[in-house]
């Protein structure tokens, strides 16, 4: 399944919020720095929806806040 993904990088607090329109909010402690956030957001979706992180894979919007991420 496929998700639209907001990142919020650098923030107070670690969460995942899902919107009314399906779309996810991540928030992460990690800066956007040498894929420090993608790894991050990697691992609040696998503990979220209870799956691998091998899974888990940012399928569009590597280098950008909005994301497309695929959950196997």
């Amino acid at each position: 399944m496929k998700y639209s993904v907001l990142v919020k990088p650098g923030g107070s607090r670690n969460s995942v919020e899902k919107l009314d329109d399906g779309s996810l909010v991540v928030r992460t402690h990690a800066k956007a720095h040498d894929g420090e956030a993608n790894k991050a957001v990697v691992e609040l979706l696998s503990d979220y929806f209870g799956v691998s992180k091998s899974t888990v894979k940012v399928v569009r919007g590597e280098k950008s806040r909005q994301k497309i991420v695929e959950i196997e």
